[in-house]
């Protein structure tokens, strides 16, 4: 597959990023097993990626803006572009010797995200996609599953946590949606999550109480696979609403229908 200079440096920069979060993914289980080390230790793990990826980043386009979770924003002097970035995202799995996690770059341009990257080193699958030039895993071109039934379809999901997420609200439409469907996951990463969507791996996806850096990604990974990902109400309002909801055309209708269903009474 062909790609953009500028798609060429997202992946190089996190490729970087993957092997340092490689080589720190590999010494977590050793840690001692306590709240503080192995939690410092993964702050410590992020924070250097983050570090990597703003400085590929930045070296290659120094005016473009930054937007990460782990630092304050950079506003670009030339006012149109701007990357948004995860350099860790499933931090949890990353805790727990879990290997679901990944570093995910999106170029954002006059608003637009064009270019997006999400990458899982410890898998080695890199997610790609440039507006107008598809998506890909590694160098095998993705669209998202074709089933039109609910009924056939594995569905993903955030699931709220401690201090995370409204909890009422989530079991409400786990109700609503576990009723219809084949199947339920959740990754523990926002990014993977939506990768697998854009893959056919799941049919649709939801969650709320999104940050921007959680999905700008994903969602045009989902968009250049054929697929649709927006907004809770079907707009295209999901870094300030927070919500999004991903499929194909089907699923992506029906799953917003089923979210939408009254609170049941009993």
């Amino acid at each position: 597959m062909a790609r953009s200079a500028l798609l060429n440096v997202m992946v190089q920069a996190a490729f970087k990023a993957g092997k340092s979060l490689s080589r720190d993914f590999g010494e977590v289980q050793n840690l001692q097993v306590s709240l503080k080390g192995p939690a410092d230790y993964v702050a410590q793990a992020n924070r250097k990626a983050e570090k990597i990826i703003r400085e590929e980043l930045m070296k290659a386009r120094p005016t473009y803006g930054f937007l990460d979770d782990a630092a304050e924003e950079v506003i670009g002097t030339d006012g149109a572009h701007r990357w948004i970035v995860k350099s860790l995202d499933g931090t949890t799995n990353f805790l727990h010797g879990i290997p679901a996690f990944a570093s995910t770059i999106a170029l954002e341009r006059n608003g637009e995200i064009v270019a997006a990257v999400a990458l899982n080193p410890a898998t080695d699958e890199l997610f790609t996609a440039e507006r107008g030039g598809g998506a890909f895993l590694n160098d095998r071109r993705l669209r998202v599953a074709a089933r039109k039934a609910l009924s056939d379809c594995v569905i993903g999901c955030s699931v709220p946590h401690l201090g995370n997420g409204n909890h009422g609200k989530f079991l409400v439409e786990l109700r609503h949606v576990m009723g219809e469907v084949a199947g339920m996951r959740r990754l523990g990463s926002t990014a993977l999550d939506l990768a697998y969507v854009a893959a056919g791996r799941f049919d649709g996806f939801w969650e709320r109480e999104l940050a921007e850096w959680d999905m700008a990604a994903g969602m045009l990974l989902i968009r250049e696979a054929g697929g649709y990902a927006t907004d809770l109400d079907g707009g295209n309002d999901m870094f300030n609403t927070g919500t999004v909801v991903a499929g194909n055309e089907y699923i992506h209708k029906a799953l917003r229908d089923v979210l939408h269903r009254p609170v049941p009474t009993r």
